[in-house]
């Protein structure tokens, strides 16, 4: 199985150990009992806008069965309009299902920015309420498309905003032990993709 891992900072591991985020430990959930091709494109900093660009050139150079796309959190501190990130997450599925109609996609949409402690109220509060609003988004696409949820904000949040020993030094980004949280619910929704996500190609005419 080709595995691509599309995104921001959360993608690249920023504020952890690399071998201990997304992409490592995911590949090697999904490694228990088979091969796994393992291509990370993340950079950080992207916004969904992005990830159409070298992002879904790489991807689509790699021939995925499977793609995690890990975005969203920079939608919500860069304020990107709601209608632009819809049209941006629908033409990104559009092109990756283009080449390949039996892949399975995963979206993580936003983590709840509004448990980030470098954030000061009332900004944080803010950012909750942003984080909601481009979720909203990602689930509409995600119903759309018929894809696959890993809902990091609702899943992880409230322990984020619990724990704030779960960010790096920068309190911005996960530590090792907050990546790992994240982790479980990426490793469901990469699960549930696999088994459960229907194939996108069109129904053959009778």
């Amino acid at each position: 199985m080709t595995y691509v891992l599309m995104g921001d900072s959360l993608a690249a591991g920023q504020g952890g150990d690399y071998d201990q985020g997304f992409a490592v430990q995911t590949a090697q959930h999904l490694g228990k009992g088979r091969q796994i091709i393992l291509n990370n494109v993340g950079v950080s900093g992207s916004r969904a806008r992005d990830l159409l660009g070298q992002q879904l050139s790489q991807t689509l150079d790699s021939r995925p069965d499977l793609v995690l796309i890990s975005v969203g959190g920079n939608d919500v501190t860069h304020l990107t309009p709601l209608l632009s990130l819809k049209s941006q997450l629908s033409s990104l599925v559009e092109k990756l299902l283009a080449s390949n109609c039996q892949m399975k996609i995963v979206l993580t949409g936003s983590p709840d920015m509004g448990g980030v402690p470098r954030f000061l109220r009332p900004l944080r509060d803010i950012a909750g309420i942003r984080s909601n609003m481009v979720n909203t988004v990602f689930d509409e696409v995600i119903k759309t498309y018929q894809l696959t949820w890993a809902p990091l904000s609702k899943e992880t949040g409230p322990s984020f905003r619990e724990d704030p020993s779960l960010f790096a030094p920068d309190k911005f980004h996960p530590n090792n032990r907050g990546y790992e949280l994240m982790i479980q619910t990426l490793n469901r929704g990469l699960d549930q993709a696999i088994t459960d996500q229907p194939s996108h190609c069109p129904s053959p005419e009778r």
